[in-house]
Protein backbone atom coordinates (compact mmCIF):
# COMPACT_ATOMS: atom_id res chain seq x y z
CA UNK A 1 0.00 0.00 0.00
CA UNK A 2 2.79 2.52 1.24
CA UNK A 3 6.06 0.43 0.61
CA UNK A 4 7.46 2.47 -2.13
CA UNK A 5 6.40 6.11 0.04
CA UNK A 6 8.36 4.30 3.30
CA UNK A 7 11.53 3.69 0.68
CA UNK A 8 10.84 7.36 -0.36
CA UNK A 9 10.42 9.02 2.69
CA UNK A 10 12.71 6.78 5.13
CA UNK A 11 16.18 9.28 4.65
CA UNK A 12 14.32 12.25 5.72
CA UNK A 13 12.34 10.54 8.43
CA UNK A 14 15.23 9.14 10.02
CA UNK A 15 16.57 12.51 9.93
CA UNK A 16 13.69 13.95 11.59
CA UNK A 17 14.13 11.70 14.31
CA UNK A 18 17.80 12.08 14.68
CA UNK A 19 17.07 16.46 14.82
CA UNK A 20 15.00 15.70 17.57
CA UNK A 21 17.15 14.41 19.71
CA UNK A 22 19.72 17.02 18.55
CA UNK A 23 17.70 20.20 18.74
CA UNK A 24 19.85 21.71 16.86
CA UNK A 25 18.79 23.96 13.82
CA UNK A 26 16.90 21.28 10.88
CA UNK A 27 14.20 22.07 8.62
CA UNK A 28 13.04 20.17 5.61
CA UNK A 29 10.62 22.96 4.31
CA UNK A 30 12.53 26.12 3.50
CA UNK A 31 10.58 29.28 4.69
CA UNK A 32 12.24 31.81 2.47
CA UNK A 33 9.54 32.34 -0.58
CA UNK A 34 12.34 32.72 -3.47
CA UNK A 35 11.50 31.26 -7.09
CA UNK A 36 14.83 29.31 -7.05
CA UNK A 37 12.93 27.03 -4.15
CA UNK A 38 9.28 27.07 -5.07
CA UNK A 39 9.60 27.42 -8.62
CA UNK A 40 9.15 31.25 -10.51
CA UNK A 41 5.34 31.50 -10.83
CA UNK A 42 4.61 29.85 -7.43
CA UNK A 43 3.37 33.01 -6.35
CA UNK A 44 1.22 34.41 -9.01
CA UNK A 45 -0.07 30.89 -9.07
CA UNK A 46 -0.99 30.20 -5.91
CA UNK A 47 -2.74 33.69 -5.65
CA UNK A 48 -4.02 32.55 -8.90
CA UNK A 49 -5.64 29.50 -7.30
CA UNK A 50 -6.60 31.37 -4.24
CA UNK A 51 -8.89 33.51 -5.65
CA UNK A 52 -10.37 31.39 -7.08
CA UNK A 53 -11.89 30.08 -4.30
CA UNK A 54 -13.50 33.26 -3.51
CA UNK A 55 -17.59 32.92 -3.91
CA UNK A 56 -17.59 29.27 -4.80
CA UNK A 57 -18.08 25.99 -2.87
CA UNK A 58 -14.74 24.24 -1.53
CA UNK A 59 -15.24 21.30 -3.18
CA UNK A 60 -12.19 18.92 -3.19
CA UNK A 61 -13.05 17.20 0.36
CA UNK A 62 -13.69 13.66 -0.57
CA UNK A 63 -16.23 13.80 1.91
CA UNK A 64 -19.40 12.42 0.08
CA UNK A 65 -23.33 13.71 0.51
CA UNK A 66 -22.94 16.66 2.55
CA UNK A 67 -26.31 17.77 4.67
CA UNK A 68 -25.67 22.06 3.38
CA UNK A 69 -22.98 24.32 2.79
CA UNK A 70 -21.68 26.77 4.80
CA UNK A 71 -19.08 29.57 5.23
CA UNK A 72 -18.87 33.24 6.94
CA UNK A 73 -15.03 34.11 6.45
CA UNK A 74 -14.23 37.33 5.80
CA UNK A 75 -11.05 39.42 4.81
CA UNK A 76 -9.75 41.90 7.55
CA UNK A 77 -7.68 43.79 4.60
CA UNK A 78 -10.88 44.40 2.79
CA UNK A 79 -13.30 43.89 5.30
CA UNK A 80 -15.84 41.80 3.28
CA UNK A 81 -16.90 38.11 3.08
CA UNK A 82 -14.90 35.82 1.21
CA UNK A 83 -18.03 34.04 -0.18
CA UNK A 84 -16.56 30.28 0.10
CA UNK A 85 -18.98 27.69 1.07
CA UNK A 86 -18.35 24.50 2.90
CA UNK A 87 -19.93 20.89 3.23
CA UNK A 88 -21.87 20.49 6.43
CA UNK A 89 -21.96 16.81 8.57
CA UNK A 90 -24.05 16.98 11.47
CA UNK A 91 -21.34 15.34 14.39
CA UNK A 92 -22.88 11.98 14.48
CA UNK A 93 -22.25 12.09 10.84
CA UNK A 94 -18.73 12.89 11.45
CA UNK A 95 -17.92 10.30 14.19
CA UNK A 96 -19.84 7.57 12.80
CA UNK A 97 -17.72 8.05 9.79
CA UNK A 98 -14.49 8.59 11.53
CA UNK A 99 -15.14 4.97 14.00
CA UNK A 100 -15.43 3.35 10.46
CA UNK A 101 -12.17 4.78 8.72
CA UNK A 102 -10.58 3.97 12.31
CA UNK A 103 -10.34 -0.27 11.91
CA UNK A 104 -8.35 0.19 9.00
CA UNK A 105 -6.22 3.20 9.93
CA UNK A 106 -5.08 1.37 12.85
CA UNK A 107 -3.79 -1.55 10.88
CA UNK A 108 -1.67 0.04 8.89
CA UNK A 109 2.22 -0.32 10.68
CA UNK A 110 3.70 3.15 11.98
CA UNK A 111 6.32 3.29 9.23
CA UNK A 112 3.64 3.04 6.69
CA UNK A 113 1.71 5.56 8.16
CA UNK A 114 4.62 8.04 9.07
CA UNK A 115 5.23 7.27 5.22
CA UNK A 116 1.92 8.63 3.84
CA UNK A 117 1.44 11.63 6.35
CA UNK A 118 5.08 12.64 4.75
CA UNK A 119 3.54 12.56 0.83
CA UNK A 120 0.70 14.88 2.27
CA UNK A 121 3.40 17.39 3.68
CA UNK A 122 4.83 17.36 0.17
CA UNK A 123 1.65 17.96 -1.29
CA UNK A 124 0.99 21.11 0.91
CA UNK A 125 4.62 21.97 -0.45
CA UNK A 126 2.70 22.66 -3.69
CA UNK A 127 -0.09 24.81 -2.16
CA UNK A 128 2.36 27.25 0.23
CA UNK A 129 1.58 30.19 -1.88
CA UNK A 130 -2.33 29.50 -1.90
CA UNK A 131 -2.40 28.95 2.17
CA UNK A 132 -0.41 31.91 2.34
CA UNK A 133 -3.11 33.98 0.90
CA UNK A 134 -5.82 32.13 2.55
CA UNK A 135 -4.25 32.60 5.59
CA UNK A 136 -3.20 36.38 5.22
CA UNK A 137 -7.24 36.85 4.20
CA UNK A 138 -8.60 35.13 6.92
CA UNK A 139 -6.56 35.71 9.89
CA UNK A 140 -5.01 39.33 9.04
CA UNK A 141 -1.43 38.42 9.22
CA UNK A 142 1.42 40.24 6.70
CA UNK A 143 1.84 38.08 3.52
CA UNK A 144 5.50 37.02 4.54
CA UNK A 145 4.19 35.90 8.16
CA UNK A 146 1.27 34.35 6.25
CA UNK A 147 3.77 31.97 3.81
CA UNK A 148 5.90 30.92 6.56
CA UNK A 149 3.73 30.29 9.76
CA UNK A 150 0.83 28.43 7.41
CA UNK A 151 3.31 26.79 4.89
CA UNK A 152 7.17 25.52 6.22
CA UNK A 153 6.70 26.12 9.36
CA UNK A 154 3.11 24.38 10.04
CA UNK A 155 4.82 21.34 7.53
CA UNK A 156 8.27 21.36 10.10
CA UNK A 157 6.00 21.15 12.74
CA UNK A 158 4.14 18.40 11.39
CA UNK A 159 6.72 16.71 10.15
CA UNK A 160 7.86 17.11 13.97
CA UNK A 161 5.04 14.94 15.51
CA UNK A 162 4.96 12.43 12.35
CA UNK A 163 8.85 11.80 13.24
CA UNK A 164 7.78 11.54 17.31
CA UNK A 165 5.26 9.21 17.00
CA UNK A 166 7.07 7.08 14.76
CA UNK A 167 9.64 7.04 17.45
CA UNK A 168 7.76 6.69 20.23
CA UNK A 169 5.86 3.61 18.22
CA UNK A 170 9.03 1.75 17.31
CA UNK A 171 10.93 2.17 20.84
CA UNK A 172 10.20 -1.12 22.01
CA UNK A 173 10.41 -4.25 19.29
CA UNK A 174 7.47 -5.83 17.86
CA UNK A 175 7.92 -9.58 19.40
CA UNK A 176 10.90 -11.44 21.43
CA UNK A 177 11.83 -14.67 22.63
CA UNK A 178 11.16 -14.74 26.18
CA UNK A 179 13.66 -17.27 28.41
CA UNK A 180 13.52 -17.29 32.35
CA UNK A 181 16.16 -20.08 33.83
CA UNK A 182 14.17 -21.94 36.41
CA UNK A 183 16.91 -24.76 37.44
CA UNK A 184 16.13 -28.04 35.45
CA UNK A 185 14.26 -26.16 32.50
CA UNK A 186 13.69 -22.89 31.53
CA UNK A 187 10.49 -21.26 31.13
CA UNK A 188 10.12 -19.81 27.39
CA UNK A 189 7.35 -16.95 26.30
CA UNK A 190 6.76 -15.79 23.36
CA UNK A 191 5.89 -12.41 23.48
CA UNK A 192 4.30 -9.39 21.32
CA UNK A 193 3.47 -6.00 21.41
CA UNK A 194 0.98 -3.35 19.63
CA UNK A 195 0.79 0.53 20.31
CA UNK A 196 -2.71 0.52 20.15
CA UNK A 197 -4.17 4.30 19.06
CA UNK A 198 -7.17 5.29 21.30
CA UNK A 199 -9.91 6.33 18.88
CA UNK A 200 -11.46 9.17 17.39
CA UNK A 201 -9.38 12.81 17.59
CA UNK A 202 -10.81 15.70 17.22
CA UNK A 203 -8.36 19.17 16.43
CA UNK A 204 -10.41 22.64 17.15
CA UNK A 205 -8.70 24.92 15.95
CA UNK A 206 -8.59 29.12 16.14
CA UNK A 207 -8.82 32.24 13.97
CA UNK A 208 -5.54 33.47 13.89
CA UNK A 209 -3.21 30.33 12.97
CA UNK A 210 -5.50 27.95 11.69
CA UNK A 211 -2.54 25.40 9.99
CA UNK A 212 0.11 26.24 12.70
CA UNK A 213 -1.53 25.33 15.65
CA UNK A 214 -3.86 22.85 14.12
CA UNK A 215 -1.04 20.17 12.10
CA UNK A 216 0.94 19.16 15.26
CA UNK A 217 -2.12 17.69 17.18
CA UNK A 218 -3.79 16.81 13.75
CA UNK A 219 -0.41 14.56 12.99
CA UNK A 220 0.58 13.36 16.14
CA UNK A 221 -3.09 11.26 16.30
CA UNK A 222 -2.78 10.53 12.75
CA UNK A 223 0.29 8.82 12.77
CA UNK A 224 0.02 7.42 16.14
CA UNK A 225 -3.54 5.82 13.99
CA UNK A 226 -5.93 7.70 15.33
CA UNK A 227 -8.75 9.17 12.84
CA UNK A 228 -8.99 12.71 12.94
CA UNK A 229 -11.40 15.12 12.70
CA UNK A 230 -10.78 18.57 11.90
CA UNK A 231 -12.88 21.87 13.93
CA UNK A 232 -11.59 25.08 12.44
CA UNK A 233 -12.94 28.27 13.97
CA UNK A 234 -15.83 29.50 11.83
CA UNK A 235 -13.80 33.15 10.51
CA UNK A 236 -10.58 31.02 9.71
CA UNK A 237 -11.46 27.55 7.73
CA UNK A 238 -9.86 27.82 3.89
CA UNK A 239 -5.84 27.51 5.10
CA UNK A 240 -6.74 23.58 6.80
CA UNK A 241 -9.35 22.64 4.17
CA UNK A 242 -6.62 22.64 1.82
CA UNK A 243 -4.56 20.86 4.02
CA UNK A 244 -7.01 18.04 4.96
CA UNK A 245 -8.08 18.15 1.44
CA UNK A 246 -4.51 17.20 -0.08
CA UNK A 247 -4.61 14.47 2.99
CA UNK A 248 -7.57 12.87 2.03
CA UNK A 249 -6.15 12.77 -1.84
CA UNK A 250 -3.47 10.43 -0.78
CA UNK A 251 -5.14 8.69 1.38
CA UNK A 252 -7.84 7.70 -1.43
CA UNK A 253 -4.89 6.97 -3.81
CA UNK A 254 -3.52 4.48 -1.78
CA UNK A 255 -6.93 2.74 -0.74
CA UNK A 256 -7.69 4.45 2.13
CA UNK A 257 -10.51 5.69 3.25
CA UNK A 258 -10.15 9.51 2.69
CA UNK A 259 -12.82 9.74 6.44
CA UNK A 260 -9.47 8.87 8.15
CA UNK A 261 -9.09 12.86 8.37
CA UNK A 262 -12.33 14.83 8.04
CA UNK A 263 -13.08 18.39 7.84
CA UNK A 264 -16.09 19.74 10.65
CA UNK A 265 -16.72 23.03 9.21
CA UNK A 266 -19.59 25.09 11.24
CA UNK A 267 -20.75 28.46 11.83
CA UNK A 268 -21.88 30.95 14.50
CA UNK A 269 -25.21 30.20 14.09
CA UNK A 270 -24.74 26.19 14.20
CA UNK A 271 -21.69 25.60 16.37
CA UNK A 272 -20.85 21.64 16.91
CA UNK A 273 -17.58 21.53 19.11
CA UNK A 274 -18.95 20.81 21.75
CA UNK A 275 -21.59 18.37 20.02
CA UNK A 276 -17.94 16.65 18.51
CA UNK A 277 -16.24 17.07 22.34
CA UNK A 278 -18.87 15.53 24.38
CA UNK A 279 -19.46 12.28 22.08
CA UNK A 280 -18.18 9.40 23.93
CA UNK A 281 -16.61 8.29 20.83
CA UNK A 282 -14.15 11.14 20.73
CA UNK A 283 -11.26 9.71 22.56
CA UNK A 284 -8.37 12.63 22.00
CA UNK A 285 -9.19 16.53 21.62
CA UNK A 286 -6.52 19.10 20.91
CA UNK A 287 -7.64 22.56 21.67
CA UNK A 288 -6.16 25.64 20.97
CA UNK A 289 -8.34 29.12 21.72
CA UNK A 290 -9.31 30.97 24.78
CA UNK A 291 -8.95 29.60 28.40
CA UNK A 292 -12.63 29.68 29.35
CA UNK A 293 -13.52 26.84 26.56
CA UNK A 294 -10.39 25.15 27.32
CA UNK A 295 -10.98 25.08 30.33
CA UNK A 296 -14.13 23.27 29.72
CA UNK A 297 -12.03 21.18 27.49
CA UNK A 298 -9.79 20.07 30.19
CA UNK A 299 -12.93 19.09 32.69
CA UNK A 300 -14.73 16.58 29.77
CA UNK A 301 -14.35 12.96 32.16
CA UNK A 302 -13.01 9.86 29.89
CA UNK A 303 -10.97 12.44 27.30
CA UNK A 304 -7.44 12.82 26.51
CA UNK A 305 -6.35 16.37 26.18
CA UNK A 306 -4.12 18.73 24.95
CA UNK A 307 -4.67 22.50 25.16
CA UNK A 308 -3.12 26.31 24.48
CA UNK A 309 -5.09 28.26 26.16
CA UNK A 310 -4.45 31.96 26.81
CA UNK A 311 -1.48 33.26 28.91
CA UNK A 312 0.18 36.34 30.48
CA UNK A 313 4.07 37.00 28.76
CA UNK A 314 6.22 38.87 30.69
CA UNK A 315 9.56 40.95 29.67
CA UNK A 316 11.84 41.54 32.67
CA UNK A 317 14.38 44.28 32.16
CA UNK A 318 17.13 44.44 34.41
CA UNK A 319 20.36 45.84 32.60
CA UNK A 320 21.31 46.08 29.29
CA UNK A 321 23.99 46.48 26.64
CA UNK A 322 22.35 49.11 24.46
CA UNK A 323 19.02 49.80 25.06
CA UNK A 324 18.49 51.27 21.59
CA UNK A 325 18.76 47.47 20.27
CA UNK A 326 16.53 46.28 22.96
CA UNK A 327 13.95 48.37 22.13
CA UNK A 328 13.58 47.89 18.35
CA UNK A 329 13.80 44.48 19.26
CA UNK A 330 10.83 44.70 21.92
CA UNK A 331 8.87 46.83 19.77
CA UNK A 332 8.83 44.81 16.88
CA UNK A 333 7.89 41.92 19.15
CA UNK A 334 4.43 43.89 20.38
CA UNK A 335 4.51 44.57 16.77
CA UNK A 336 4.74 41.53 15.46
CA UNK A 337 0.77 40.53 13.61
CA UNK A 338 -0.35 43.28 15.97
CA UNK A 339 0.11 41.22 18.81
CA UNK A 340 -2.08 38.30 17.85
CA UNK A 341 0.57 35.84 19.17
CA UNK A 342 0.23 33.00 22.12
CA UNK A 343 3.56 34.07 22.44
CA UNK A 344 3.58 38.09 22.47
CA UNK A 345 4.36 40.20 25.47
CA UNK A 346 2.29 41.96 27.44
CA UNK A 347 3.82 42.87 30.93
CA UNK A 348 6.86 44.56 30.95
CA UNK A 349 8.78 45.04 34.21
CA UNK A 350 10.73 47.75 34.83
CA UNK A 351 12.72 48.71 38.31
CA UNK A 352 11.20 52.64 39.79
CA UNK A 353 15.20 53.16 39.65
CA UNK A 354 15.75 52.54 35.99
CA UNK A 355 18.27 50.07 34.55
CA UNK A 356 21.64 49.69 34.03
CA UNK A 357 23.10 50.19 30.27
CA UNK A 358 26.38 49.93 29.65
CA UNK A 359 28.38 51.81 32.28
CA UNK A 360 25.33 54.26 33.51
CA UNK A 361 22.24 54.05 34.89
CA UNK A 362 19.11 54.92 32.89
CA UNK A 363 16.30 56.41 34.35
CA UNK A 364 12.66 54.62 34.30
CA UNK A 365 11.07 57.38 32.59
CA UNK A 366 13.85 57.31 29.86
CA UNK A 367 13.35 53.48 29.39
CA UNK A 368 9.95 54.15 28.68
CA UNK A 369 10.40 57.17 26.40
CA UNK A 370 12.64 54.95 24.53
CA UNK A 371 10.46 51.64 24.38
CA UNK A 372 7.30 54.29 23.01
CA UNK A 373 9.60 55.65 21.02
CA UNK A 374 10.78 52.75 19.14
CA UNK A 375 7.38 51.59 18.71
CA UNK A 376 6.08 54.91 17.19
CA UNK A 377 9.21 54.46 14.76
CA UNK A 378 8.85 51.00 13.48
CA UNK A 379 4.56 51.67 13.32
CA UNK A 380 5.41 54.83 10.96
CA UNK A 381 7.76 53.19 8.80
CA UNK A 382 6.04 52.67 5.50
CA UNK A 383 8.46 50.16 4.35
CA UNK A 384 8.14 48.21 7.91
CA UNK A 385 5.05 48.84 9.63
CA UNK A 386 2.80 47.38 7.40
CA UNK A 387 4.46 43.99 6.62
CA UNK A 388 5.22 43.74 10.40
CA UNK A 389 1.64 44.76 12.08
CA UNK A 390 -0.82 42.79 9.51
CA UNK A 391 -4.45 43.39 9.81
CA UNK A 392 -6.95 42.79 13.44
CA UNK A 393 -8.55 39.52 12.49
CA UNK A 394 -11.43 39.88 14.89
CA UNK A 395 -13.38 43.01 15.78
CA UNK A 396 -13.75 42.54 19.49
CA UNK A 397 -9.47 42.34 19.41
CA UNK A 398 -9.86 46.09 17.55
CA UNK A 399 -12.60 47.19 20.35
CA UNK A 400 -10.16 46.08 23.19
CA UNK A 401 -7.50 48.37 21.92
CA UNK A 402 -9.87 51.14 21.99
CA UNK A 403 -11.06 50.71 25.44
CA UNK A 404 -7.74 50.10 27.06
CA UNK A 405 -8.18 53.18 29.23
CA UNK A 406 -10.48 51.53 31.13
CA UNK A 407 -7.52 48.78 32.74
CA UNK A 408 -6.47 51.77 34.96
CA UNK A 409 -3.33 52.39 33.71
CA UNK A 410 -1.42 56.01 32.71
CA UNK A 411 -1.43 56.74 29.33
CA UNK A 412 1.68 56.52 27.46
CA UNK A 413 1.53 55.87 23.69
CA UNK A 414 -2.60 55.16 23.07
CA UNK A 415 -3.65 56.48 19.58
CA UNK A 416 -4.00 52.90 17.40
CA UNK A 417 -4.81 54.76 14.30
CA UNK A 418 -3.02 52.87 11.73
CA UNK A 419 -3.79 52.54 7.77
CA UNK A 420 -2.29 50.15 5.36
CA UNK A 421 -0.92 51.49 2.14
CA UNK A 422 -1.98 48.73 0.16
CA UNK A 423 -5.32 48.22 1.65
CA UNK A 424 -7.34 51.32 2.58
CA UNK A 425 -10.22 49.51 4.45
CA UNK A 426 -7.88 46.94 6.22
CA UNK A 427 -9.22 46.62 10.01
CA UNK A 428 -5.95 48.01 11.52
CA UNK A 429 -4.61 48.85 14.83
CA UNK A 430 -0.94 49.90 16.81
CA UNK A 431 0.49 48.83 19.95
CA UNK A 432 -0.71 51.17 22.94
CA UNK A 433 1.05 51.44 26.12
CA UNK A 434 -0.22 52.05 29.39
CA UNK A 435 1.72 52.28 33.02
CA UNK A 436 0.40 50.44 35.50
CA UNK A 437 1.79 50.30 39.40
CA UNK A 438 2.55 47.25 40.82
CA UNK A 439 0.22 46.88 43.12
CA UNK A 440 -2.71 46.97 40.23
CA UNK A 441 -2.20 43.51 40.03
CA UNK A 442 -5.88 43.17 38.61
CA UNK A 443 -4.66 45.20 35.63
CA UNK A 444 -1.90 42.80 34.23
CA UNK A 445 -3.12 39.49 35.37
CA UNK A 446 -5.09 38.21 32.57
CA UNK A 447 -4.49 38.20 28.78
CA UNK A 448 -5.46 41.62 26.84
CA UNK A 449 -5.40 39.84 23.32
CA UNK A 450 -3.89 42.15 20.78
CA UNK A 451 -1.35 45.53 20.62
CA UNK A 452 -1.76 46.19 24.54
CA UNK A 453 1.45 46.73 26.06
CA UNK A 454 1.10 46.92 29.87
CA UNK A 455 4.65 49.04 32.18
CA UNK A 456 4.67 48.04 35.46
CA UNK A 457 7.08 50.03 37.40
CA UNK A 458 8.63 47.46 40.28
CA UNK A 459 10.84 48.30 43.32
CA UNK A 460 13.53 46.25 41.91
CA UNK A 461 14.40 43.24 40.31
CA UNK A 462 13.62 40.95 42.53
CA UNK A 463 9.86 42.20 42.44
CA UNK A 464 9.99 42.32 39.15
CA UNK A 465 10.88 38.65 39.00
CA UNK A 466 8.45 37.39 42.15
CA UNK A 467 5.31 39.25 39.96
CA UNK A 468 6.49 37.70 36.41
CA UNK A 469 6.72 34.24 37.58
CA UNK A 470 3.38 34.51 40.21
CA UNK A 471 1.59 35.86 37.08
CA UNK A 472 2.96 32.37 34.93
CA UNK A 473 1.88 30.28 37.93
CA UNK A 474 -1.00 31.63 38.33
CA UNK A 475 -2.77 32.71 35.24
CA UNK A 476 -0.20 31.14 32.65
CA UNK A 477 2.35 31.89 30.53
CA UNK A 478 3.99 30.90 27.05
CA UNK A 479 6.75 32.92 27.06
CA UNK A 480 9.30 35.66 28.77
CA UNK A 481 12.07 38.05 27.83
CA UNK A 482 14.52 38.74 30.10
CA UNK A 483 17.51 41.23 29.47
CA UNK A 484 20.20 41.19 32.62
CA UNK A 485 23.95 41.63 32.22
CA UNK A 486 24.24 39.74 35.45
CA UNK A 487 24.83 36.28 36.09
CA UNK A 488 23.37 35.76 39.45
CA UNK A 489 20.01 37.74 38.10
CA UNK A 490 19.96 35.50 35.30
CA UNK A 491 20.48 32.11 37.22
CA UNK A 492 17.70 33.68 39.43
CA UNK A 493 15.23 34.05 36.44
CA UNK A 494 15.80 31.08 34.62
CA UNK A 495 15.13 28.86 38.63
CA UNK A 496 11.98 31.14 39.04
CA UNK A 497 10.53 31.13 35.57
CA UNK A 498 11.48 27.33 35.31
CA UNK A 499 9.33 26.57 38.40
CA UNK A 500 6.55 28.39 36.79
CA UNK A 501 6.82 26.56 33.26
CA UNK A 502 7.83 29.26 31.35
CA UNK A 503 10.51 29.40 28.14
CA UNK A 504 12.92 32.28 28.60
CA UNK A 505 14.63 34.47 26.18
CA UNK A 506 17.54 36.00 27.21
CA UNK A 507 19.75 39.80 25.63
CA UNK A 508 17.58 39.09 22.38
CA UNK A 509 18.75 41.70 19.91
CA UNK A 510 18.62 41.72 16.19
CA UNK A 511 16.97 39.35 14.17
CA UNK A 512 15.44 37.05 16.59
CA UNK A 513 12.63 37.32 18.75
CA UNK A 514 10.71 36.36 22.02
CA UNK A 515 7.59 35.26 19.61
CA UNK A 516 9.57 32.52 17.74
CA UNK A 517 9.96 28.83 17.99
CA UNK A 518 11.70 26.76 16.07
CA UNK A 519 10.93 23.37 14.82
CA UNK A 520 12.77 20.43 16.18
CA UNK A 521 14.61 22.77 18.81
CA UNK A 522 11.86 24.78 20.94
CA UNK A 523 9.00 22.82 22.82
CA UNK A 524 6.16 25.26 22.41
CA UNK A 525 4.12 25.68 25.39
CA UNK A 526 5.16 23.49 28.37
CA UNK A 527 2.33 21.90 29.63
CA UNK A 528 3.58 23.23 33.37
CA UNK A 529 1.12 25.95 33.77
CA UNK A 530 -2.18 27.51 33.39
CA UNK A 531 -1.40 28.18 29.48
CA UNK A 532 -1.95 24.47 28.66
CA UNK A 533 -1.69 21.23 29.77
CA UNK A 534 0.76 20.39 26.86
CA UNK A 535 3.79 20.88 24.71
CA UNK A 536 4.36 20.00 21.14
CA UNK A 537 6.34 18.26 20.40
CA UNK A 538 7.81 16.35 23.79
CA UNK A 539 7.20 12.98 23.77
CA UNK A 540 4.05 13.25 26.30
CA UNK A 541 2.15 14.50 23.36
CA UNK A 542 2.66 11.59 21.10
CA UNK A 543 2.31 8.46 23.86
CA UNK A 544 -1.15 9.70 25.22
CA UNK A 545 -2.37 8.99 21.95
CA UNK A 546 -1.75 5.03 22.11
CA UNK A 547 -1.48 2.40 24.37
CA UNK A 548 1.26 -0.81 24.54
CA UNK A 549 -0.53 -4.03 24.67
CA UNK A 550 0.94 -7.14 25.21
CA UNK A 551 0.57 -10.72 24.06
CA UNK A 552 2.25 -13.94 25.27
CA UNK A 553 2.52 -17.36 25.12
CA UNK A 554 4.24 -20.33 26.10
CA UNK A 555 6.69 -21.69 23.23
CA UNK A 556 5.59 -25.74 22.31
CA UNK A 557 8.51 -28.00 22.23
Amino acid sequence: MATHLADKHKPTLDTAVRALHERTFFTHFPENPSPEVYGENADKEGRESYTKHLNNKFEELLQENPESWTGQEESPYEQKALGISYPFFSPETLVSRAEEAFHQWRKVSPANRAALLMETLERMRTRFFEIAYATMHTTGQAYMMSFQASGPHAADRALEAIAAGYEEQTRFPESTDWEKPMGKYNLKLNKTWKAVPKGVALVIGCSTFPTWNSVPGMYASLVTGNPVIIKPHPKAILPIAIVVAEVQKVLQENGLNPNICQLAVDSEERLIAKELAENPKVKLIDYTGGTEFGNYIESLQGKTVFTEKAGVNSIILDSVDDLDKVAQNLAFSVSLYSGQMCTAPQNFFIPENGIKAGGETLPYEDVVKKLADAITGLVNNPKAGPHILGAIQNPATSARVKEADTIGGKPVLTTCDFSNPMFANARTCSPVIYEVDAANKEAYSRELFGPIMLIIKTKDTDQSIELASSMAREHGAISCGAYTTDPEVKEKIMDEMALAGTPVSFNLTGGIFVNQNASFSDFHVSGGNPAGNASFTNPEFVIKRFTWVGFREPVVG
